[in-house]
């Protein structure tokens, strides 16, 4: 039995560059997340998907970003970059991630 090896920086990768060539079309977003869900372990990796989503980059314990700003490892696609109305926060809300 060979096991998968846990990779959550390259599942980082792959989600920020997937979500940042989507640009800011909400519907390109979703429709990205739920293609990559068939090829990506979103279980597996569900903490970091969270943070991608919310903080739009993988988070330390404490809650400190672990991108060293770099930007190939951030995204500006999330809630903590969304306009501060209830609109904007809601269409976040509402962009579905399919089951891996």
């Amino acid at each position: 039995d060979e096991k998968e090896k846990f990779e959550p920086t390259v599942f980082r990768d792959t989600i920020v560059q997937g979500l940042n060539e989507a640009g800011n079309d909400l519907e390109a977003i979703a429709k990205f997340l739920d293609s990559a869900g068939s090829r990506l372990d979103y279980r597996r990796y569900a903490d970091t998907l969270f943070d991608i989503l919310v903080a739009g980059s993988m988070l330390a314990p404490g809650g400190t970003r672990i991108d060293d700003n770099d930007k190939t490892k951030m995204t500006n696609h999330c809630v903590f970059f969304a306009d501060e109305d209830h609109d904007a926060i809601r269409n976040y809300a509402q962009v579905r991630v399919a089951k891996g």
